[in-house]
């Protein structure tokens, strides 16, 4: 760690101290990883006066504007994982970090930490579960496996090399999804490639094999639907059994129709969602922070099993304005308490408006939002992503952030149009979404 690291994770600890009012904190949090994901967890930490010092682990830095967040820590990013596990044991074992907690927010890391959990487990604290709970969420193959045993609706999928898909029964609109993110590439960044018939398909198909081995793509059908069905079920559980939990429609995403992250979610009752949930956490056994994603299908009105997240999730902010924190909760289970069953109350909503109000404009602009539809989205209680009065500084620069992000992206990364219109023959079929 280098010295101004560790003077930040030293001053960060005695600013714990001092909030705590002279109780001595139960350690203190690495958050891995320094997106929005990881500010909300910053946040939560820091008000509680526990010590946090961060991990850039991806491109994002908010999370480090923060008040709240001790510094950065030294971190081998493109680095084996045996180098990357050998980093943290030194940090333990040579820079004071020994007894403090690893929380992961994003799926590489979330996966390291669990796959070398009985090794990290002598030094940390871990907000992750063991591989044996871990690995049906992380691999798409196995969740969809697991949905099945379990009785829980999903799309129709089919897998590269067990189906085939120059003879196989694929049904159109459809996407190609990573089963996961082996790496950073755009297969595995942009989630969901659409499209709309078998030479498309291919095309993309041979775009996708280019980036990830092919036993790792998925085809799956396309769920019609807009944001209204866009659900999910979000919960700290510990041995199967859920502690706290929340449902949510995640009704606007960026990008809208395959989203990377949601932009406006509110709180709903959903009992449905619930049931399904609660099978996959039990089939699981599943220990710590999990968010499910689903799709209700319009044409059945049933939904449909997306995608499981076992980590910290964008919009987990949403929590405390809605009688729900979950990292504070996760923080006592880890730390030796049991605390209290709780549920989020229905009807509060969460933006992050730097990515929301783009995605608004388009949708006013086709006709698919009105300004009073928009308007009434944002009626309180309202919590907003980025800006807090005791936190100001990331709401600030967020925008910013994100346009200098989007310019270099632009002229780093090719299109992956238009490598797909090198092998697509043109079709009068589009994709209707």
């Amino acid at each position: 760690m280098d010295r101004g690291a560790a003077d930040a994770a030293r001053d960060a600890r005695q600013r714990g101290k001092r909030v705590m009012s002279g109780r001595k904190p139960a350690g203190g949090a690495i958050v891995l990883g320094a997106s929005y994901r990881s500010l909300g967890v910053v946040r939560s930490l820091g008000r509680q006066g526990i010590p946090v010092s961060l991990i850039r682990s991806e491109a994002h830095t908010i999370a480090g504007r923060s008040r709240y967040a001790g510094g950065f820590l030294a971190w081998p990013a493109r680095a084996e994982d045996a180098v990357k596990i050998a980093h943290l044991l030194k940090l333990a074992e040579r820079d004071g970090f020994d007894g403090w907690t690893l929380i992961p927010t994003d799926d590489e890391t979330a996966a390291l930490l669990s796959r070398f959990h009985a090794t990290l487990s002598e030094h940390y604290v871990m907000g992750v579960p063991e591989w044996s709970a871990m690995r049906w969420a992380y691999d798409k193959r196995l969740t969809y496996q697991l949905g099945v045993e379990v009785g829980i609706d999903q799309p129709r999928t089919w897998l590269a090399q067990a189906d085939g898909f120059e003879t196989g029964d694929v049904s159109f609109p459809a996407v190609l999804k990573p089963a996961y993110k082996r790496e950073r590439n755009r297969f595995t960044t942009e989630k969901a490639w659409p499209v709309g018939n078998r030479a498309e398909l291919r095309a993309a198909y041979r775009a996708a094999s280019e980036l990830v081995p092919s036993e790792e793509i998925i085809v799956q059908e396309l769920i019609p639907g807009g944001g209204e069905c866009q659900l999910s079920y979000a919960a700290l559980a510990q041995e199967g059994q859920v502690l706290a939990s929340l449902a949510a429609c995640r009704a606007r995403q960026f990008p809208m129709d395959f989203g990377r992250e949601s932009t406006m979610v509110y709180t709903i009752e959903a009992p449905d969602i619930e049931a399904a949930s609660l099978r996959l956490i039990e089939g699981m056994r599943y220990s710590g922070l999990i968010e499910i994603e689903f799709k209700r299908d319009r044409r059945d009105g049933r939904p449909k099993l997306l995608d499981i997240n076992p980590r910290i999730w964008g919009w987990q902010s949403i929590g405390p304005r809605a009688g729900v924190d979950f990292v504070a909760l996760q923080w006592r289970l880890l730390h030796g308490e049991t605390p209290p069953p709780a549920r989020a109350r229905v009807g509060v909503r969460w933006v992050r408006g730097s990515t929301d109000i783009p995605i608004c404009a388009r949708e006013m602009a086709s006709g698919r939002l009105s300004p009073r539809a928009y308007a009434a989205s944002l009626r309180r209680p309202l919590e907003r992503a980025m800006f807090a009065a005791d936190d100001p500084l990331p709401g600030l620069l967020d925008a910013p952030l994100l346009m200098l992000g989007a310019l270099s992206r632009r002229f780093r990364m090719p299109r992956r149009r238009a490598l797909l219109a090198q092998d697509a023959p043109k079709s009068e079929q589009t994709l209707q979404t």
